[in-house]
Protein backbone atom coordinates (compact mmCIF):
# COMPACT_ATOMS: atom_id res chain seq x y z
CA UNK A 1 0.00 0.00 0.00
CA UNK A 2 1.29 3.46 -0.92
CA UNK A 3 0.35 4.86 2.52
CA UNK A 4 2.41 2.30 4.44
CA UNK A 5 5.28 2.65 1.97
CA UNK A 6 5.19 6.43 2.38
CA UNK A 7 5.25 6.07 6.19
CA UNK A 8 8.25 3.72 6.04
CA UNK A 9 10.04 5.84 3.45
CA UNK A 10 9.72 9.09 5.42
CA UNK A 11 11.13 7.37 8.50
CA UNK A 12 14.01 5.67 6.65
CA UNK A 13 14.76 8.82 4.67
CA UNK A 14 15.08 10.86 7.87
CA UNK A 15 17.27 8.17 9.46
CA UNK A 16 19.58 8.16 6.43
CA UNK A 17 20.78 11.64 7.45
CA UNK A 18 22.28 10.33 10.70
CA UNK A 19 26.05 10.72 10.92
CA UNK A 20 28.11 7.84 12.37
CA UNK A 21 30.99 8.81 14.62
CA UNK A 22 33.48 6.77 16.66
CA UNK A 23 34.56 7.80 20.14
CA UNK A 24 37.83 6.44 21.48
CA UNK A 25 41.05 5.23 19.90
CA UNK A 26 40.04 1.64 19.09
CA UNK A 27 38.87 1.32 15.48
CA UNK A 28 39.13 5.10 14.97
CA UNK A 29 40.35 4.35 11.44
CA UNK A 30 36.95 2.76 10.74
CA UNK A 31 35.15 6.10 11.18
CA UNK A 32 35.67 7.30 7.59
CA UNK A 33 34.53 3.92 6.28
CA UNK A 34 31.32 4.24 8.30
CA UNK A 35 30.79 7.83 7.19
CA UNK A 36 31.21 7.19 3.48
CA UNK A 37 30.99 3.54 2.35
CA UNK A 38 30.31 0.78 4.92
CA UNK A 39 30.43 -1.91 2.23
CA UNK A 40 31.22 -2.41 -1.42
CA UNK A 41 27.67 -1.78 -2.64
CA UNK A 42 26.29 0.98 -0.38
CA UNK A 43 27.21 4.43 0.78
CA UNK A 44 26.32 5.43 4.34
CA UNK A 45 22.97 6.98 3.40
CA UNK A 46 21.80 3.83 1.60
CA UNK A 47 23.13 1.61 4.39
CA UNK A 48 21.16 3.38 7.13
CA UNK A 49 18.09 3.80 4.89
CA UNK A 50 17.99 0.08 4.17
CA UNK A 51 18.44 -0.85 7.82
CA UNK A 52 15.54 1.41 8.83
CA UNK A 53 13.37 0.01 6.02
CA UNK A 54 14.13 -3.63 6.84
CA UNK A 55 13.43 -2.96 10.51
CA UNK A 56 10.07 -1.31 9.74
CA UNK A 57 8.94 -4.01 7.29
CA UNK A 58 10.20 -7.09 9.14
CA UNK A 59 10.62 -5.79 12.72
CA UNK A 60 14.09 -7.40 12.65
CA UNK A 61 17.28 -6.35 10.86
CA UNK A 62 20.72 -8.01 10.95
CA UNK A 63 24.09 -6.30 10.51
CA UNK A 64 26.94 -8.56 9.41
CA UNK A 65 30.55 -7.42 10.00
CA UNK A 66 32.88 -7.63 7.02
CA UNK A 67 36.29 -8.91 8.13
CA UNK A 68 39.78 -8.68 6.77
CA UNK A 69 41.66 -11.87 5.97
CA UNK A 70 42.49 -12.41 9.64
CA UNK A 71 38.76 -12.76 10.47
CA UNK A 72 39.29 -10.43 13.40
CA UNK A 73 39.69 -6.91 12.00
CA UNK A 74 36.38 -5.37 10.89
CA UNK A 75 36.59 -3.39 7.64
CA UNK A 76 32.89 -2.79 6.94
CA UNK A 77 29.26 -3.70 7.63
CA UNK A 78 26.40 -5.17 5.60
CA UNK A 79 22.62 -5.38 6.30
CA UNK A 80 20.87 -8.76 5.92
CA UNK A 81 17.18 -9.46 5.26
CA UNK A 82 15.72 -11.70 7.99
CA UNK A 83 13.77 -13.79 5.44
CA UNK A 84 17.10 -15.11 4.17
CA UNK A 85 18.47 -16.01 7.59
CA UNK A 86 18.06 -18.72 10.17
CA UNK A 87 19.58 -19.37 13.58
CA UNK A 88 21.26 -22.78 13.89
CA UNK A 89 23.31 -24.37 16.64
CA UNK A 90 26.84 -25.67 16.10
CA UNK A 91 28.94 -27.12 18.92
CA UNK A 92 26.65 -25.59 21.50
CA UNK A 93 26.89 -22.05 20.05
CA UNK A 94 24.17 -20.26 18.03
CA UNK A 95 25.15 -19.28 14.50
CA UNK A 96 23.37 -17.12 11.95
CA UNK A 97 23.17 -18.79 8.55
CA UNK A 98 22.20 -16.46 5.71
CA UNK A 99 21.67 -16.64 1.95
CA UNK A 100 22.81 -14.01 -0.54
CA UNK A 101 20.74 -12.90 -3.55
CA UNK A 102 22.85 -15.11 -5.85
CA UNK A 103 22.03 -18.21 -3.77
CA UNK A 104 25.37 -18.52 -1.99
CA UNK A 105 25.19 -19.30 1.73
CA UNK A 106 27.39 -18.23 4.62
CA UNK A 107 27.33 -18.44 8.42
CA UNK A 108 28.72 -16.45 11.33
CA UNK A 109 28.58 -16.71 15.10
CA UNK A 110 25.51 -14.91 16.38
CA UNK A 111 27.67 -13.14 18.98
CA UNK A 112 29.41 -11.27 16.15
CA UNK A 113 26.13 -10.12 14.56
CA UNK A 114 24.25 -6.89 15.25
CA UNK A 115 20.47 -7.37 15.66
CA UNK A 116 17.93 -4.54 15.53
CA UNK A 117 14.37 -5.37 16.61
CA UNK A 118 10.91 -3.87 16.98
CA UNK A 119 7.95 -5.36 18.85
CA UNK A 120 10.20 -8.04 20.35
CA UNK A 121 8.18 -10.19 22.72
CA UNK A 122 8.04 -13.95 22.17
CA UNK A 123 11.36 -14.62 20.42
CA UNK A 124 14.82 -14.15 21.94
CA UNK A 125 16.29 -12.88 18.66
CA UNK A 126 13.51 -11.60 16.38
CA UNK A 127 10.72 -9.04 16.48
CA UNK A 128 7.15 -10.31 16.41
CA UNK A 129 6.31 -9.04 12.91
CA UNK A 130 3.64 -6.66 11.64
CA UNK A 131 0.65 -8.99 11.91
CA UNK A 132 -1.19 -6.45 14.05
CA UNK A 133 -1.31 -4.12 11.04
CA UNK A 134 -2.88 -6.65 8.66
CA UNK A 135 -6.57 -5.85 9.46
CA UNK A 136 -5.92 -2.18 8.63
CA UNK A 137 -4.10 -3.14 5.42
CA UNK A 138 -7.05 -5.35 4.42
CA UNK A 139 -9.42 -2.42 5.02
CA UNK A 140 -7.21 -0.20 2.86
CA UNK A 141 -7.28 -2.81 0.08
CA UNK A 142 -11.06 -3.23 0.26
CA UNK A 143 -11.53 0.54 0.29
CA UNK A 144 -9.31 0.97 -2.76
CA UNK A 145 -11.18 -1.77 -4.67
CA UNK A 146 -14.50 -0.15 -3.74
CA UNK A 147 -13.34 3.21 -5.10
CA UNK A 148 -12.17 1.62 -8.37
CA UNK A 149 -15.38 -0.35 -8.90
CA UNK A 150 -17.54 2.64 -7.98
CA UNK A 151 -15.77 4.85 -10.51
CA UNK A 152 -16.09 2.18 -13.22
CA UNK A 153 -19.81 1.67 -12.60
CA UNK A 154 -20.62 5.37 -12.40
CA UNK A 155 -18.79 6.07 -15.65
CA UNK A 156 -20.11 3.08 -17.62
CA UNK A 157 -23.95 3.35 -17.99
CA UNK A 158 -25.35 6.58 -19.48
CA UNK A 159 -28.69 5.58 -21.02
CA UNK A 160 -31.29 2.87 -20.47
CA UNK A 161 -33.60 1.79 -23.33
CA UNK A 162 -36.52 -0.61 -23.13
CA UNK A 163 -37.49 -2.59 -26.23
CA UNK A 164 -41.23 -2.96 -26.82
CA UNK A 165 -40.98 -6.53 -28.13
CA UNK A 166 -39.39 -9.78 -27.08
CA UNK A 167 -35.98 -10.04 -28.75
CA UNK A 168 -33.22 -12.61 -28.79
CA UNK A 169 -30.12 -11.75 -26.80
CA UNK A 170 -27.88 -11.58 -29.87
CA UNK A 171 -30.32 -9.20 -31.51
CA UNK A 172 -30.35 -7.03 -28.38
CA UNK A 173 -26.55 -6.75 -28.58
CA UNK A 174 -26.69 -5.75 -32.24
CA UNK A 175 -29.46 -3.21 -31.60
CA UNK A 176 -27.58 -1.69 -28.66
CA UNK A 177 -24.46 -1.22 -30.77
CA UNK A 178 -26.50 0.30 -33.61
CA UNK A 179 -28.34 2.66 -31.30
CA UNK A 180 -25.13 3.82 -29.63
CA UNK A 181 -23.32 4.30 -32.94
CA UNK A 182 -26.15 6.42 -34.41
CA UNK A 183 -27.05 8.46 -31.35
CA UNK A 184 -24.19 8.52 -28.86
CA UNK A 185 -21.07 8.63 -31.00
CA UNK A 186 -19.16 11.70 -32.16
CA UNK A 187 -20.78 11.34 -35.58
CA UNK A 188 -24.06 12.62 -34.15
CA UNK A 189 -23.22 16.31 -34.63
CA UNK A 190 -26.82 17.45 -34.18
CA UNK A 191 -26.97 16.52 -30.52
CA UNK A 192 -30.47 15.06 -31.05
CA UNK A 193 -31.42 11.47 -30.19
CA UNK A 194 -34.12 9.75 -32.26
CA UNK A 195 -35.55 6.22 -32.06
CA UNK A 196 -38.49 4.37 -33.57
CA UNK A 197 -41.46 2.57 -32.00
CA UNK A 198 -39.52 -0.58 -31.26
CA UNK A 199 -38.38 1.23 -28.08
CA UNK A 200 -41.12 1.75 -25.52
CA UNK A 201 -38.89 3.87 -23.33
CA UNK A 202 -35.45 5.53 -23.38
CA UNK A 203 -34.18 7.45 -20.37
CA UNK A 204 -30.89 9.05 -19.42
CA UNK A 205 -29.23 7.85 -16.21
CA UNK A 206 -27.99 10.61 -13.96
CA UNK A 207 -24.49 9.40 -13.10
CA UNK A 208 -23.07 10.60 -9.80
CA UNK A 209 -19.40 10.24 -8.86
CA UNK A 210 -18.55 7.60 -6.24
CA UNK A 211 -17.40 9.20 -3.00
CA UNK A 212 -15.85 7.24 -0.13
CA UNK A 213 -16.89 8.28 3.35
CA UNK A 214 -14.22 10.80 4.40
CA UNK A 215 -14.46 10.02 8.11
CA UNK A 216 -14.00 6.31 7.51
CA UNK A 217 -11.01 6.93 5.28
CA UNK A 218 -9.45 9.25 7.87
CA UNK A 219 -9.92 6.62 10.60
CA UNK A 220 -8.15 3.94 8.57
CA UNK A 221 -5.29 6.33 7.70
CA UNK A 222 -4.88 7.28 11.35
CA UNK A 223 -4.52 3.59 12.20
CA UNK A 224 -1.50 3.46 9.87
CA UNK A 225 -0.08 6.71 11.26
CA UNK A 226 -0.46 5.49 14.84
CA UNK A 227 1.21 2.17 14.04
CA UNK A 228 4.25 3.73 12.39
CA UNK A 229 4.49 6.69 14.77
CA UNK A 230 4.08 9.33 12.10
CA UNK A 231 1.47 11.73 10.75
CA UNK A 232 0.27 13.36 7.57
CA UNK A 233 2.50 16.43 7.91
CA UNK A 234 5.64 14.30 8.25
CA UNK A 235 4.70 12.32 5.13
CA UNK A 236 4.01 15.46 3.11
CA UNK A 237 7.03 17.42 4.47
CA UNK A 238 4.80 20.23 5.71
CA UNK A 239 5.82 20.07 9.39
CA UNK A 240 7.13 22.92 11.51
CA UNK A 241 10.10 22.70 13.89
CA UNK A 242 8.01 21.62 16.89
CA UNK A 243 6.32 18.84 14.91
CA UNK A 244 9.68 17.69 13.61
CA UNK A 245 11.17 17.66 17.12
CA UNK A 246 8.29 15.48 18.33
CA UNK A 247 8.85 13.05 15.43
CA UNK A 248 12.59 13.02 16.09
CA UNK A 249 12.19 12.33 19.80
CA UNK A 250 9.60 9.59 19.32
CA UNK A 251 10.88 7.85 16.19
CA UNK A 252 14.34 8.85 14.93
CA UNK A 253 16.20 9.10 18.24
CA UNK A 254 15.18 5.62 19.52
CA UNK A 255 16.41 4.13 16.23
CA UNK A 256 19.69 6.06 16.45
CA UNK A 257 20.17 4.94 20.06
CA UNK A 258 19.52 1.27 19.30
CA UNK A 259 21.76 1.37 16.21
CA UNK A 260 24.54 2.99 18.26
CA UNK A 261 24.33 0.31 20.96
CA UNK A 262 24.10 -2.58 18.49
CA UNK A 263 27.08 -1.46 16.40
CA UNK A 264 29.17 -0.61 19.46
CA UNK A 265 28.57 -4.01 21.04
CA UNK A 266 29.34 -5.92 17.83
CA UNK A 267 32.49 -3.90 17.11
CA UNK A 268 34.24 -3.46 20.47
CA UNK A 269 35.24 -5.95 23.14
CA UNK A 270 33.91 -5.48 26.69
CA UNK A 271 37.32 -4.15 27.69
CA UNK A 272 37.32 -1.59 24.85
CA UNK A 273 33.81 -0.51 25.78
CA UNK A 274 34.88 0.02 29.39
CA UNK A 275 37.46 2.55 28.16
CA UNK A 276 34.77 4.63 26.45
CA UNK A 277 35.05 3.34 22.89
CA UNK A 278 31.71 3.47 21.10
CA UNK A 279 29.93 4.11 17.80
CA UNK A 280 27.15 6.66 17.92
CA UNK A 281 24.88 8.33 15.36
CA UNK A 282 24.18 12.05 15.50
CA UNK A 283 21.79 14.38 13.71
CA UNK A 284 21.84 18.12 13.19
CA UNK A 285 18.29 18.77 14.34
CA UNK A 286 18.71 22.53 13.82
CA UNK A 287 18.43 22.04 10.06
CA UNK A 288 14.65 21.81 10.58
CA UNK A 289 14.36 24.90 12.78
CA UNK A 290 13.12 28.29 11.60
CA UNK A 291 15.65 30.95 10.69
CA UNK A 292 14.67 32.92 13.80
CA UNK A 293 15.44 29.95 16.05
CA UNK A 294 18.71 29.26 14.23
CA UNK A 295 19.81 32.86 14.68
CA UNK A 296 19.03 32.83 18.40
CA UNK A 297 20.83 29.55 18.99
CA UNK A 298 23.83 30.58 16.88
CA UNK A 299 24.40 33.92 18.58
CA UNK A 300 23.65 32.84 22.14
CA UNK A 301 25.72 29.65 22.12
CA UNK A 302 28.59 31.06 20.05
CA UNK A 303 29.03 34.04 22.41
CA UNK A 304 29.37 31.68 25.37
CA UNK A 305 31.97 29.42 23.80
CA UNK A 306 29.57 26.47 23.52
CA UNK A 307 29.51 26.33 19.70
CA UNK A 308 32.52 26.73 17.43
CA UNK A 309 32.40 28.62 14.13
CA UNK A 310 32.06 25.40 12.15
CA UNK A 311 29.26 24.17 14.40
CA UNK A 312 27.41 27.39 13.68
CA UNK A 313 28.06 26.79 9.97
CA UNK A 314 26.46 23.34 10.41
CA UNK A 315 23.36 24.95 11.88
CA UNK A 316 23.01 27.01 8.70
CA UNK A 317 24.00 24.08 6.47
CA UNK A 318 27.06 25.93 5.18
CA UNK A 319 30.59 24.72 4.40
CA UNK A 320 33.23 24.69 7.14
CA UNK A 321 35.90 27.39 7.20
CA UNK A 322 39.59 27.34 8.06
CA UNK A 323 40.28 27.38 11.82
CA UNK A 324 36.55 27.02 12.31
CA UNK A 325 36.90 24.58 15.22
CA UNK A 326 38.05 27.31 17.61
CA UNK A 327 35.63 28.53 20.27
CA UNK A 328 35.21 32.15 21.33
CA UNK A 329 33.72 33.87 24.34
CA UNK A 330 32.78 37.51 24.81
CA UNK A 331 35.73 39.64 25.81
CA UNK A 332 34.90 41.08 23.02
CA UNK A 333 35.95 38.45 21.55
CA UNK A 334 38.80 36.14 22.58
CA UNK A 335 39.66 32.53 21.86
CA UNK A 336 38.67 30.40 24.86
CA UNK A 337 42.04 28.78 25.44
CA UNK A 338 43.89 32.13 25.19
CA UNK A 339 41.96 34.21 27.73
CA UNK A 340 44.88 34.30 30.21
CA UNK A 341 47.45 35.09 27.51
CA UNK A 342 45.45 38.08 26.31
CA UNK A 343 45.30 39.76 29.72
CA UNK A 344 42.19 38.31 31.28
CA UNK A 345 43.60 38.70 34.81
CA UNK A 346 44.79 42.28 34.17
CA UNK A 347 41.36 43.27 32.88
CA UNK A 348 39.75 41.85 35.99
CA UNK A 349 42.16 43.88 38.19
CA UNK A 350 41.36 47.03 36.22
CA UNK A 351 37.66 46.52 36.80
CA UNK A 352 38.25 46.25 40.56
CA UNK A 353 40.41 49.33 40.56
CA UNK A 354 37.87 51.33 38.60
CA UNK A 355 35.11 50.49 41.05
CA UNK A 356 37.13 51.09 44.25
CA UNK A 357 38.78 54.32 43.05
CA UNK A 358 36.15 56.30 41.15
CA UNK A 359 38.41 59.41 41.06
CA UNK A 360 40.86 57.51 38.83
CA UNK A 361 39.38 58.28 35.42
CA UNK A 362 41.68 55.95 33.50
CA UNK A 363 40.75 52.95 35.64
CA UNK A 364 37.05 53.78 35.44
CA UNK A 365 37.34 54.00 31.67
CA UNK A 366 38.85 50.52 31.51
CA UNK A 367 36.07 49.00 33.57
CA UNK A 368 33.40 50.64 31.44
CA UNK A 369 35.02 49.36 28.26
CA UNK A 370 35.16 45.82 29.57
CA UNK A 371 31.53 45.94 30.66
Amino acid sequence: MELTRAAIHSFANSCSKLKPEIKGTAYKSLEKTLQFKPNEFMDTSKFIYRLATILSVNTTAFIIPIYSEDYETIKGYYPILPQRTEVVEAQGEPWLRYTFANGNKAAIELSRVGILTQYQYKDDFFGDGNGALMPTLNLLDIQKQGIEEGIKQSAMIRFMAKLGTNTRSEDITKERNRFAAENLSADNVSGMMMFDTKYSEVKQIDSKPFIVDADQMKLIQNNVFNYFGTNEKILQNSYNENEWNAFYEGKIEPFALQLSLVMSNMTFTPNELSYGNQIFFTSNRMQYASNTTKLQVSTQLFDRGILSTNQVMDVWNMAHVEDGDKRYIRKEYAEVNKLHDEGGDNNADSEKKGISEPNDTSAAGTAETNI
